[in-house]
């Protein structure tokens, strides 16, 4: 091969072991808790908080950039509740890595998305980092942990 193919082969696969994601454990679950992250996803693109609340375990807990500890159903659908003047345009989660050990997983990434403000018309981008720790309920993976702040 020449050395320009042998350069180009070296580059790609140094691009892609940089942005790959790492997903660790048995299939179905990793497939579990990627199908749970997009749906969460969807539910707040809706608006819907009780879908959005359910994805969480009975013990869950909430870590908001700038703000104490939540915890328990009621306040987490409180916290996740957006004004009606405020609509989510898009989200989207970008694990770059899902660990299962028995029934619990941790997961950590980039999220990003959009909002409009329909009082002044006007888009805001949001994106930031997250950590969440997964545990399995009934055969169905919660959120039991859940952190999140932004990147400017």
């Amino acid at each position: 091969m020449s050395s320009k193919v042998n350069a180009f082969l070296l580059f790609l696969l140094l691009t892609i072991s940089v942005n790959a994601q790492e997903y660790v454990g048995k299939g179905e679950d990793v497939s579990m808790i990627l199908k749970n992250t997009k749906e969460f996803s969807k539910a707040y693109i809706d608006g819907n908080v009780e879908k959005l609340t359910s994805f969480y375990s009975e013990d869950g807990k909430i870590f908001p950039e700038n703000s104490d500890i939540i915890e328990g159903y009621d306040a987490i659908k409180k916290r996740w509740t957006i004004p009606k003047h405020i609509k989510i345009e898009s989200h989207k989660v970008t694990p770059k890595e899902i660990n299962v050990i028995d029934n619990y997983a941790y997961d950590y990434g980039y999220f990003e998305g959009t909002s409009k403000n329909n009082k002044n018309n006007t888009t805001s981008a949001f994106k930031g980092k997250y950590v969440i720790v997964w545990k399995k309920v009934n055969e169905d993976w919660k959120i039991y942990l859940d952190i999140w702040n932004s990147i400017e």
